[in-house]
């Protein structure tokens, strides 16, 4: 800071006002101000964070030069809080009122001089600021990012953001100077160095290729020091200062040139928006989060997507784009896992991605206008050309629609892509090789590009792009290689996965002794083993990462193999045989490569290798007496000069099939007869067979199709030689149906093609089918019967493509011959091998393409829960429950049980202790194993499958299982107490018995169980004694792991929703007060850092102590489960240092279907990460506290803990500290911010007493207490009662008013019921009496304002049905209503003001209490119903739907009861009972009645008769606890009830129902939708208020005059 350092300076609107070099700020700058820019006042404005790394010392240099100059001047100083939200009207306010104040003495002037010292933000504020302060003042710039050194900084652009938008109100203002000090850079941020790179690269790309050659070529070691930790003092720039000020400096001149020429945006400064356009779309919905030079990133690919589109960009300069913004770690796609997991998987609809980009002020009009390139440094037009929006959807579009093609003849010539199965052999064996290789045409893709990455990652070559990306120069280093610390991320790229693993055993020790390979999550499910197996035998040390036989791998770094003798299964991938084949050369001996296990698959790429190899100079020789046997020299590759990569055959299928199936003609110029490729037979095997006419030369194909519908089925055709051709031969056979022949075609020899990006054979059978397509699926092929093209249905949700862009290309091509468009979804996956594929569909042949929107369904993994209809398997310890689980599972999700070991004996058709006994156990096991694997082939989805107990034993079987639950699919682990367990086991004799101590068998197989099961229940009851009726705990966590419930969802519809949070340090301890804890929450909080764990010697609870915790909170309640380990730093009790034990845990409440997991933002990004990873449909709460109160929600110190926040939750949690009364006001005006950007629910409150009303106005999942806890979870928490009451006091829960109709009426307990709930849940609503007969009376009250619901009794049951909106089917079927709802979330019907909804609860009332008294059909599933009036149509109704069957009616008179009986359906199985006889005769005798008869009436002496000969045998025959429930109210002991006790039954009073029909009632008024969508887990009082209240609170009420 005191030498005055030689500056470069760049001239800008003919003034040399930029300066640019390092070290300028201090006394360059100071001077130069002094002398260049005078004034008696200079005002320094920057941020905080700013301010005390940079302000002071500035301050105090500034003085000492002022006094050695004798000047007068002065420095003042103001700091704005940092982020976007200080870019305001407020803040500019602000800062204007600091500069005018007396206090400043004298206030600031016209000639007062502003130095904005900051990056963007500030340099755009405080320009605007000088911009209008008195008219206008001078200032000058001092940008501190790299982003504001090369855009905002220079131009003269000001402005503040809006809620509008941003930069909507600002002026044009130059600065007097913009001092560009480098030196800044030493401490700037990785991200944010790197944001600023995309305007670097931008620049480049547009105006100067020598440029952009330089940011390829300097990549490496400008990354390198970008990435090196950014710490005050330390010169992290040191190595790259020339090259650094080299770009920056190009880039600035650019600007200023453009800027000197066009300054206020006439033509050609819109230039310099290449990527902004798009980009800036982006980041008005991505923001903050993602930051500008990440959208812009973004937007340079689709705008260069686009301009390749329009066909004025070569395929090649958008991959050279792509490559460079990825060499520096900017996102290329807004699908990029960093921009989601930042974002929080934030969606950007096309809609409102064009609505943005329509106010560009670029547009001319409607006319959006953008950038394009024409190459790389120059663009189409020097000015930005106008675009089509159609253009645009198609670019930005998530999915495609392909229309058909019209019939015209067509003479196209269509070059695809080169080879990718060539072009990734050129670049292994050009890096391996010695000298240089110029490779043309190689393949542009995202394959390519990881191959590319990780053989530079490897350092075992150099690569550089000539003529305009055209050419690639390949310097190889002949086998000299080094492991590498980055792990080798390959996405899906199967070929580069298994090449590369052996690549990477040549590898040298270095910086890193191993290299991790890796891959997306279908990656992970592709299998690798073969090939591991062999290097491994061959010395290499090759680790699995996670599940064995798949990626990740960690590959030691060992130089080679040793060489000699290898084995090799080969039956799977010939990629397996071809890696070995190219790295073989530097083996420490003669390698002879041995293929076993039959015919290899895919010859025809073997032989490909082996003639590549032989053109990069080794020879590999086929053995002439050993079948399938290689023999590989010791000797260095020699690269050819110049090497030239053919067209894929592959993709060359495609172009083809169009002009089969559209009766056109197309010419593939560069594939011919002496291709290497074995798809290149396609035309000749499959074309000119299915009556098409081909001609091939050596170099070309061409082929013309038949007149359309004629095209010829094959009646087989073995496709092993090309077996990825197969899908284009499956859509030409959809369509095939010939004259002679027969419509099937049947492909045969592609058993490999289930193990590629997809099951492909499946997904072929499964799209066609939606095709109106049969197709039969086979273990090595598929066959095909061909129908009409005009028969071809629509597929209503589109084609789904599996990540797979053969599938994709393939039905685009059945889709031209279709008669309705067909949507193909997932569009961008055709980048794998043929980026322009619908660029070369649009522009060569014509089709009409259109760009449509899926929305959420863009994102693979979304935050939102999805539902999985893959098949569910079930594993556990024999007799833990898994048939019983396995039968629950099967009714709730209404799919087929299956148990393997009952499957396996109808089999072999024996039991399987006969078959052990005569074959042994390892044949069993062989069957067990191969049975698994056929199910999971024949029965991918829809099933739930018990396996047995052993099926872990193999490592096969837990191979299948581990990559199964991987690649998404359910595996749940059913475990029981092993006591218990043991004790039935010793009872069982269908099972043969343990060979070992059962408990020994428990211990060796529970990591294996673990291993291969994705979830896990704790399953209380056995096979031996199981429950009818799934648990609730049980539903709960079928909804977590099938998504198929959301309460997240649940949650938003609620206007407040609240969890109360456990502070006891056992579970059991809060069993007896549980269920009065919860009433009136949505979900209870575990808080397992205030669990004490009695036998851990730690200061935290071990995973078992909180697995049995858990467990037994889960069958305790029926409310979700929030699960939440608060640390210290945030408040809490569990130890800041305890990550890895918090990791264990939360990994146990994902497996154990918890619906939420609170996870701090402060965690690592690794464990973050992880859990986001492994969440499936459990919802994330993603929470910071700061119980020190050191944050403020005014001055943005919240805004990062936010933006981190949305990346990884589903919900954002952020708790403060209230000091006074106006921090609420504050949170509250951050919430509004927060939530008018983002869709994310968030929970924001304030700790304290003075914190909180903000408890009161957070609406969503509010953090309550209870009064019979033993201490609040945090400092001024509030019970769910006093919220409301609150609430209710402040008018945000208006008043409403209940009623009961009908007559009479003037004895009812209703009024008691409903008031004394109302009151004790803390909501101001009054229920009353409305005695009337006449229904005409009513409709005036029902459609008040105030009216919130009623219940009706007799006469009006019927008669009010009129007055209602709608009837719920229950109402309809039982024939009464008896509550009416009001659904507030319907709009206006007819003009009404209310929309009401007739419900009837008296069956919800009767199945409550049945279940609560017990009430299970395990042995005898009959019931009874005892009367024939309309309460017994309820009684009937609720039997029902507690599973029981048949019915059986005992009434009074025979021909009502059978009146009745006709108006149910068939599946109800009533029957009558008319004589003691008919109860002698029943096989089952029915163990559970209800009673509709009156009670003020003796029992009629017929019915008297058969009654007591049912109650009499009941309990005999049933064997089980018999109950009646009679619905008479009074007397307190009916003669119906002494009857039955008299034999033993359980009787129940009617009021004790009425009880159950209150609970639903209430709860039905406020929540209908939630009735919708779990009408049977409600209760009647939450049916008016969402509350579910306290059982006992409520038969209180009823019962007060009883007891």
């Amino acid at each position: 800071m005191t030498r005055n350092p030689p500056a470069t300076r760049v001239s800008i609107l003919g003034k040399e006002n930029i300066i640019i070099d390092y070290d300028l700020w201090g006394s360059f700058v100071i001077q130069d101000l002094l002398s260049n820019v005078p004034s008696s006042t200079y005002v320094l404005i920057t941020d905080t964070n700013l301010s005390k790394q940079y302000g002071d010392s500035f301050s105090i240099a500034f003085k000492e030069h002022v006094s050695k100059l004798d000047v007068e001047a002065r420095l003042l100083q103001y700091a704005i809080p940092p982020g976007e939200t200080s870019k305001s009207r407020a803040t500019k306010a602000s800062i204007e009122d600091w500069m005018l104040s007396a206090e400043r003495d004298p206030p600031c002037d016209t000639k007062t001089v502003v130095i904005a010292l900051g990056g963007g933000v500030v340099g755009d504020m405080i320009g605007f600021v000088a911009s209008t302060f008195k008219r206008g003042i001078r200032f000058v710039q001092v940008p501190t990012s790299l982003l504001a050194m090369v855009d905002s900084s220079i131009g003269g652009k000001t402005a503040i953001d809006t809620a509008d938008g941003k930069n909507l109100i600002g002026a044009f203002w130059q600065p007097q100077r913009i001092y560009i000090d480098l030196q800044f850079l030493n401490t700037l941020p990785t991200r944010e160095f790197i944001n600023g790179m995309a305007e670097i690269i931008k620049t480049a790309a547009i105006w100067d290729t020598n440029e952009f050659d330089a940011l390829e070529s300097n990549a490496g070691s400008l990354m390198q020091a970008i990435k090196t930790p950014a710490v005050f003092g330390n010169d992290r720039l040191a190595e790259v200062k020339q090259i650094l000020k080299r770009i920056v400096l190009a880039s600035v001149r650019v600007k200023a040139h453009v800027v000197s020429a066009d300054e206020r945006e006439g033509g050609l400064r819109n230039l310099l928006n290449f990527g902004h356009s798009i980009g800036h779309a982006f980041e008005g919905i991505l923001t903050p989060q993602i930051l500008h030079g990440e959208c812009v990133a973004i937007g340079m690919v689709l705008e260069a997507t686009l301009a390749r589109y329009l066909g004025v960009l070569k395929d090649s300069a958008v991959s050279r784009l792509i490559k460079c913004l990825k060499s520096y770690e900017l996102p290329v796609s807004y699908l990029d896992p960093v921009v989601q997991e930042r974002s929080g998987k934030k969606v950007c609809p096309l809609n409102e991605l064009m609505s943005i980009m329509g106010v560009d002020k670029k547009n001319d009009g409607r006319k959006k206008r953008i950038v394009l390139l024409s190459g790389i440094g120059r663009t189409h037009e020097m000015k930005a050309s106008v675009v089509a929006d159609q253009d645009i959807r198609i670019v930005l579009s998530s999915a495609i629609e392909v229309y058909p093609l019209p019939h015209k003849n067509l003479e196209v010539v269509c070059t695809p892509p080169g080879s990718k199965s060539i072009s990734n052999r050129a670049l292994v064996l050009a890096a391996l090789g010695h000298g240089q290789c110029r490779i043309t045409n190689l393949l542009h893709s995202d394959d390519t590009e990881v191959m590319l990455r990780a053989l530079t990652d490897l350092r075992c070559a150099t690569f550089a792009w000539e003529e305009e990306s055209e050419v690639l120069v390949v310097n190889g280093k002949h086998g000299n290689m080094h492991a590498t610390t980055k792990d080798l991320y390959l996405g899906n790229a199967g070929t580069a996965s298994r090449f590369l693993t052996t690549v990477a055993t040549l590898a040298k020790p270095g910086t890193a002794i191993s290299t991790v390979l890796t891959g997306n999550t279908r990656m992970k499910a592709r299998p690798i083993a073969p090939l591991v197996n062999a290097l491994r035998d061959n010395g290499a040390v090759i680790h699995y990462l996670e599940s064995d036989g798949s990626l990740p791998l960690r590959v030691d770094a060992s130089g080679g193999l040793e060489g000699g003798d290898i084995n090799l299964a080969a039956t799977v991938s010939s990629q397996y045989v071809s890696s070995i084949l190219m790295c073989a050369p530097y083996a420490r001996k003669p390698v002879t490569l041995r293929l076993h296990g039959g015919k290899p698959v895919s010859q025809p790429y073997i032989d490909m290798t082996t003639a590549m190899m032989a053109s990069f100079g080794v020879k590999v020789t086929r053995s002439t007496r050993e079948a399938h046997t290689y023999y590989i020299p010791q000797v260095q590759y020699q690269n050819p000069t110049d090497y030239h990569i053919e067209s894929d055959a592959s993709s060359a299928t495609y172009p083809l099939a169009v002009a089969a199936i559209t009766g056109t003609t197309c010419t593939v110029p560069n594939i011919g007869s002496s291709s290497l490729q074995g798809d290149s037979r396609f035309a000749i095997d499959v074309l000119e067979p299915m009556g098409c006419k081909v001609q091939q030369s050596s170099t070309s194909t061409t082929v013309t199709g038949p007149e359309r519908g004629t095209l010829r089925p094959l009646p087989e055709v073995d496709m092993e030689p090309m077996t990825d051709a197969f899908l284009t031969a499956s859509v030409l056979a959809a369509v095939a149906q010939g004259t002679n022949y027969s419509r099937s075609t049947r492909v045969i020899g592609i058993a490999n093609q289930r193990v590629k990006e997809c099951n492909r054979i499946r997904a072929m059978k499964d799209e066609l089918t939606k095709f109106n397509v049969t197709c039969r699926e086979f273990d090595d092929g598929i066959e095909i019967d061909g129908i009409s093209p005009l028969s071809l249905s629509r597929p209503a949700d589109g084609i789904e493509c599996y990540d797979d862009h053969r599938v994709a290309m393939s039905f685009s091509v059945l889709a031209l011959a279709a008669p309705n468009p067909t949507l193909i979804r997932e569009r961008e996956c055709v980048g794998k091998t043929w980026p322009g594929w619908w660029d070369a569909l649009a522009r060569t042949f014509g089709v009409q393409l259109e760009g449509v929107d899926l929305g959420a369904d863009r994102i693979g993994e979304q935050k939102a829960s999805k539902a999985v209809d893959q098949s569910l398997y079930i594993i556990g310890m024999r007799g833990a429950g898994k048939t019983t689980v396995g039968a629950w599972a099967a009714k709730l999700l209404d799919w087929p049980f299956i148990d393997l070991d009952t499957q396996l004996e109808l089999d072999i058709r024996c039991t399987i202790p006969e078959l052990i006994k005569s074959k042994g156990w390892d044949y069993f096991r062989e069957l067990e194993t191969s049975l698994l694997k056929k199910f999971m082939t024949e029965r991918p989805t829809g099933y739930v499958i018990a396996c047995g107990g052993g099926i872990v034993e193999l490592p096969e079987p837990r191979q299948i299982l581990v990559q199964y639950q991987k690649s998404g699919g359910l595996v749940l682990l059913v475990h029981r107490d092993i006591e218990d367990n043991m004790n039935f086991l010793q009872q069982d004799k269908t099972r043969p018995a343990y060979v070992e101590d059962m408990r020994s068998v428990w211990l060796r197989r529970e990591p294996w169980y673990k291993e291969c099961s994705s979830y896990e229940y704790f399953n209380p009851t056995s096979d031996a004694m199981p429950l009818s009726k799934p648990p609730i705990k049980f539903k709960r966590l079928l909804e977590v792991i099938t998504g198929r419930a959301d309460q997240l969802e649940r949650m938003r519809y609620k206007s407040h929703s609240y969890f109360v949070s456990l502070t006891v340090p056992d579970v059991n301890s809060a069993i007896q007060f549980l269920e009065e804890v919860v009433v009136g929450s949505d979900a209870v909080e575990l808080r397992v850092d205030l669990l004490k764990d009695p036998d851990s010697k730690d200061d935290f609870p071990s995973v078992p102590f909180v697995y049995q915790q858990l467990a037994l909170l889960q069958r305790s309640t029926d409310l979700p489960v929030v699960f939440t380990i608060r640390t210290q730093g945030q408040g809490g009790k569990f130890p800041d240092d305890a990550g890895d034990h918090a990791m264990s845990l939360c990994k146990l409440a994902l497996r154990m279907g918890v619906e939420f997991l609170d996870i701090e933002v402060q965690y690592p990004e690794a464990f973050i990460l992880a859990i986001t990873g492994a969440k499936g449909n459990t919802r994330l709460i993603a929470s910071h506290h700061d119980p020190k109160g050191t944050l403020s929600w005014s001055n943005g110190s919240w805004v990062p803990f936010y933006n981190q926040a949305l990346r990884c939750g589903d919900i954002v949690k952020l708790v403060g500290v209230a000091k006074v009364p106006e921090d609420n006001a504050k949170l509250m005006e951050f919430k509004a911010w927060a939530q008018s950007a983002h869709n994310t629910p968030i929970i924001a409150i304030n700790m304290g007493i003075v914190g909180q009303l903000s408890r009161i106005q957070n609406s969503f999942m509010t953090p309550v207490s209870h009064p019979a806890l033993p201490f609040k979870a945090a400092p001024g928490q509030l019970s769910a009662t006093e919220i409301r009451q609150a609430l209710s006091l402040h008018g945000v829960i208006q008043p409403e008013q209940y009623f009961l109709f009908g007559k009479p009426i003037s004895a009812s307990r209703s009024p008691s019921l409903h008031n004394t709930l109302f009151r004790s849940n803390g909501v101001p609503h009054n229920y009353s009496l409305c005695e009337t007969d006449s229904v005409q009376e009513l409709e005036s009250v029902i459609r008040a304002e105030n009216f919130g619901g009623a219940s009706v009794t007799i006469p009006l049951k019927l008669d009010i049905m009129q007055l209602l909106d709608v009837i719920s089917e229950n109402a309809k079927i039982i024939g009464a209503v008896n509550t009416i709802v009001v659904d507030s979330t319907r709009k206006d019907l007819g003009g009404s003001k209310k929309y009401l909804v007739g419900e009837n609860t008296d069956w919800r009332g009767m199945k409550l209490v049945l279940e609560r008294a017990g009430a299970q059909h395990l042995k005898s599933p009959s019931g009874l119903i005892v009367g024939g009036g309309g309460t017994a149509r309820a009684a009937i109704y609720a039997l029902h739907e507690m599973g029981y069957s048949p019915l059986y009616v005992v009434g009074r008179s025979q021909e009502k009861v059978r009146s009745l009986i006709e108006t149910f359906p068939a599946t109800y199985q009533l029957q009558v009972l008319s004589s003691p006889e008919d109860v002698n005769g029943l096989e089952q005798v029915p163990h559970i009645a209800i009673g509709t008869i009156p009670a003020d009436k003796p029992i009629d002496r017929h019915m008297e008769a058969i009654l007591k000969e049912l109650f009499h045998l009941s309990p005999q025959r049933a064997h089980q606890k018999a109950i009646l429930l009679d619905m008479a109210y009074k007397p307190r002991s009916t003669a119906l009830m002494e009857l039955a006790a008299q034999d033993g039954w359980e009787t129940i009073p009617g009021l004790e129902a009425l009880v159950g029909q209150g609970l639903f009632q209430v709860y039905m008024h406020h929540k209908l939708s939630l009735l919708m969508i779990s009408a049977d887990d409600c209760k009647k009082f939450q049916l008016w208020t969402g509350i579910t209240p306290l059982y006992r609170d409520a038969r209180a009420a009823v019962f007060r005059d009883e007891e």
